[in-house]
């Protein structure tokens, strides 16, 4: 990272690297670098567009003043004193527009970068980091922690910017014209810094518990869209319910706590101002009446709405806590997946332009963090170019971590994995990955059309390759009886699709890849028997000339592979083809006994 120039690297790289935990002030500043400019202009601007707050008083107080006395130029007074309310009322419009468009621009290009660069940092994540993170706290990291930073934005220049001038012009016309009554505006300092003291940790930690549950209730709606064809057909959906109903349960008292320890803040604050706002009336009131400090009507008028300036002015810093706390919040969040380690890391790693397909494993075990045992221990084995290797074992042999492996999902705890005789550590693994089609038993797909689905991710192809990608994957079977054949819309993660048709897609988009090594993973399952033989008549144009890697639990899709490794408990326990296997009676030979009894 240290080696790369600034100007070359992306937001999101610039932003990890200038991210420090514990200091949220700097890394707002970094979310907003090189719009510091707009941000300056639109504070400009506000303290422009709310100047009446604090010019007002000064004018209404110099024409009770001279109602009060009337001199001889007391309606030329008064006729200026109305055209300045009138023009500081009227500049508000104009300056209100620049500063709302120099604000919305800053932070509508923040939120724009700063979701793009969150989701580069997802893209080069590696898989391990989402095995062990929910797909919905990650969601709400994206979508509601970006926007909770935006609102923040624009809640921080509404609040704090126009209260800090009309405070600060407020003391200086007081100290120039009563110092004395300055008592009373220093008294509200150390009282909104007591209530600040006393509310900020419990606004921090109930707005903490409040994000852990928002992210909660994200993971188990996800969760809950996608069990739903299986919530259904199992009759469950009371269940669904309640369980949803329980963390909404645990949501709404967080979101009550919450807004409990804001209410208490809010109701302190303004109380506490508006006794000290009671006793700076009484007093002005007092020394008018008495001729003391050369107070007249008009200056009472001006102190006290002096007084209510400062005073909504700190109230209004105060209630700006809350959203202070949840923008702070929100930038701790994404800060977790800036400082992620879990990142496939390829610089300086050799990029692939050529696959042949040999893979060779020596002494290669992958354990787990989080596991008791290693899911693979000791694996060796040599794959040939182009040859076909099936992996079978029960449920936790170690079928997929070694799948996974080989797509470079996961690295070798310890051991080596070789492909092309090139130590796969070494390797571009986005680059390898070009050359590498995954063909699984629940094929992804996206709203789109079909077309659009079988070419995602391939290099742009000619329109003859395309066709013959659909006729080879048997697609062209039943693209016919399709309203609008390849271009038909195919609905979310191809709803409106047979499971054998998604599985066709599945292999064309392969095919129009031309990889050199294929990855099958129980791509048969779960298909009748017709649709079946179809998708496997296309998986075999699809394996030649390819080094296969097949995964399945049933048996008879794999006993054309070249060879077949048994697994049991992460270890190799047979290697071979299966005739060989069959023959020497062992674990291979049991679980096709079991396989033919079930039919």
């Amino acid at each position: 990272m240290a080696s790369i120039s600034t100007n070359t690297m992306t937001f999101g790289e610039q932003l990890r690297a200038r991210y420090q935990r514990g200091r949220p002030w700097h890394n707002l500043l970094a979310l907003y670098d090189g719009d510091l400019p707009r941000l300056a202009l639109a504070a400009f601007f506000y303290v422009i567009k709310s100047s009446p707050i604090w010019i007002v008083p000064i004018v209404t107080a110099d024409v009770i003043t001279i109602v009060g006395h009337p001199g001889p130029q007391a309606l030329t007074q008064l006729l200026w004193a109305g055209a300045i309310i009138a023009a500081i009322t009227l500049q508000n419009i104009p300056t209100h527009i620049l500063y709302m468009r120099f604000l919305s621009r800053a932070t509508r290009r923040m939120e724009v970068r700063l979701r793009s660069g969150l989701t580069q940092r997802l893209q080069h994540l590696s898989m391990h980091f989402y095995y062990r993170h929910d797909a919905g706290a990650l969601q709400a990291k994206l979508v509601r922690d970006v926007e909770m930073i935006e609102q923040f934005t624009k809640q921080f220049f509404e609040s704090v910017p126009g209260p800090i001038i009309s405070i600060l012009i407020a003391v200086v016309i007081t100290a120039m014209r009563v110092p004395a009554f300055l008592l009373f505006y220093l008294l509200t300092v150390p009282a909104a810094l007591v209530l600040f003291q006393m509310m900020r940790r419990p606004m921090q930690r109930e707005n903490a518990s409040f994000r852990a549950e928002v992210e909660g209730i994200s993971g188990r709606l996800n969760e809950m869209l996608h069990m739903l064809p299986l919530t259904r057909a199992h009759g469950v959906e009371d269940e669904e319910i309640a369980r949803l109903e329980q963390r909404l349960g645990r949501l709404r008292q967080a979101g009550l706590r919450l807004d409990g320890v804001g209410a208490v803040l809010g109701s302190s604050a303004w109380v506490v101002f508006r006794l000290f706002q009671a006793l700076c009336l009484v007093v002005a009131s007092y020394c008018a009446i008495t001729h003391r400090f050369a107070i007249d009507v008009g200056m009472v008028v001006l102190l006290t709405g002096f007084f209510s300036t400062i005073a909504d002015g700190a109230n209004q810093m105060i209630n700006t806590l809350p959203i202070l706390s949840k923008g702070f919040a929100s930038i701790d969040s994404i800060g977790d997946l800036l400082e992620a380690e879990d990142v496939e890391d390829e610089t300086d790693k050799i990029a692939v332009s050529e696959v042949r397909g040999e893979f060779t494993f020596r002494e290669v075990t992958f354990g787990y963090p989080y596991a008791e045992r290693p899911a693979l221990v000791d694996l060796n084995l040599t794959v040939r170019a182009g040859e076909s290797i099936a992996l079978v074992g029960g449920s936790g042999s170690g079928k997929s971590t070694a799948i996974n492996l080989i797509i470079g999902f996961l690295r070798p705890t310890f051991g080596t994995m070789l492909l092309d005789g090139q130590d796969i550590r070494t390797i571009d693994l986005r680059s390898y990955r070009r050359h590498l089609a995954v063909v699984t038993q629940e094929t992804l797909l996206f709203r789109g059309t079909i077309r659009e689905n079988i070419l995602y991710g391939a290099p742009p192809v000619e329109e003859a390759v395309f066709q013959a990608a659909l006729r080879d994957a048997n697609v062209a079977e039943f693209l016919a009886d399709l309203p609008d054949g390849a271009e038909t819309l195919i609905g979310e993660n191809g709803s409106r699709l047979s499971g054998g048709q998604k599985q066709r897609i599945a292999i064309a988009r392969a095919l129009v890849r031309d990889p050199r090594v294929l990855i099958l993973d129980e791509a048969t399952s779960a298909l009748d028997a017709h649709t079946e033989a179809l998708v496997q008549e296309a998986l075999t144009r699809l394996m030649q000339g390819r080094t296969t890697f097949i995964v399945a639990h049933r048996l008879p899709t794999v006993r054309h592979a070249d060879r077949i490794v048994v697994l049991h408990h992460g270890r190799v326990v047979e290697v071979g083809s299966h005739d060989e296997l069959l023959a020497r009676d062992g674990s291979y030979a049991a679980m096709h006994a079991v396989s033919a009894s079930r039919g």
